[in-house]
């Protein structure tokens, strides 16, 4: 996997817990956002996209972990 495809954090749309944004390819967030197709985080979790990262939001540990070891 390519640090290429990777873009910003997204939400996933959980019941429990805080919010948190997880790392997802740059290609899916339009489709995901427009026709609620499923997404799948670097971390593993899937779903649809339905908000837009703030600065100092949340972001899943995992994501950030793998995204950050791509990177380097």
């Amino acid at each position: 996997m390519s640090t290429e495809v990777l873009e910003r954090p997204e939400l996933k749309d959980a019941d429990t817990g805080p919010d948190m944004f997880h790392y997802v390819r740059k290609e899916k967030i339009a489709e995901s956002a427009v026709m609620g197709t499923f997404v799948i985080a670097l971390c593993g979790e899937t779903f649809p996209v339905t908000k837009s990262p703030k600065p100092g939001s949340p972001v899943c540990p995992r994501c950030k972990e793998i995204y950050e070891s791509m990177r380097g």
